[in-house]
């Protein structure tokens, strides 16, 4: 599940390079935000995947939206 804020509200990713997402073939688009269900589940580790160059495009893919 990604992480919650202090608030219990899921935090809110934006899309700061285009890719697509490998575990559901999605479509980003930099500007975007992810997951683009808002009630999608995803990994703390593919959160940690996106949001750092640990991924095959080598490139912070997410950022947490302020």
């Amino acid at each position: 599940m990604a992480k919650q804020k202090e608030d219990n509200k899921p935090t809110k990713f934006v899309v700061v390079e285009d890719f697509r997402d490998l575990t559901d073939n999605t479509v980003y688009i930099k500007g975007d935000i992810f997951p683009r269900k808002a009630d999608a589940t995803v990994s703390e580790k593919r959160i940690k995947e996106l949001s750092s160059t640990k991924n095959k495009l080598k490139k912070v893919l997410i950022k947490e939206q302020d």
